[in-house]
């Protein structure tokens, strides 16, 4: 069975959506870190939490033969992190971020479904999150860039 950190304090073990329950985890430790310690400290959090994953992910698959188990979610939360870090900070950005990523990782689109379906290993389950993580953040910051425009235009 993946320990605390592949299920991400244990939420990858819950019975309906793991993927959704860890990111959710995720994006309100996440939201708290760049809040109350620094936007730094998540880049950090999120480069550790990515190299060790893959080396655990590695050593789980490699015991059990199990690829991509669905309670694995530490790569849901360096997804998420990657998407906060890239879309900055206001509840906004981090609504955004979620939802963003979550759609991503569900309907995986173009390269982060040949990611998903053709690299096997740590990489191969951390890799399709990553970049689902870096879209969700570009797509965050111009939604929020956009609305932002709106309401000045709107306003003025």
């Amino acid at each position: 069975m993946p320990n605390a950190f592949l299920t991400f304090l244990y939420s990858g073990l819950a019975p309906k959506a793991p993927g959704t329950a860890g990111s959710l985890l995720a994006v309100i430790l996440g939201a708290l870190i760049i809040q109350y310690i620094s936007m730094e400290t998540l880049v950090l959090l999120t480069i550790l939490f990515t190299l060790m994953g893959v080396k655990q992910i590695n050593a789980y698959e490699a015991s059990s033969g199990n690829h991509d188990d669905s309670r694995i979610v530490i790569d849901e939360v360096v997804g998420v992190w990657i998407a906060l870090i890239l879309s900055s900070g206001t509840l906004q950005q981090i609504f955004f971020s979620f939802v963003f990523f979550r759609i991503f990782d569900i309907w995986k689109p173009s390269l982060i479904g040949k990611i998903d379906r053709n690299v096997k290993g740590g990489w191969g389950v951390m890799g399709d999150d990553m970049l689902a993580g870096l879209l969700a953040g570009i797509c965050s910051a111009g939604t929020f860039q956009l609305f932002e425009y709106v309401k000045s235009t709107l306003l003025n």
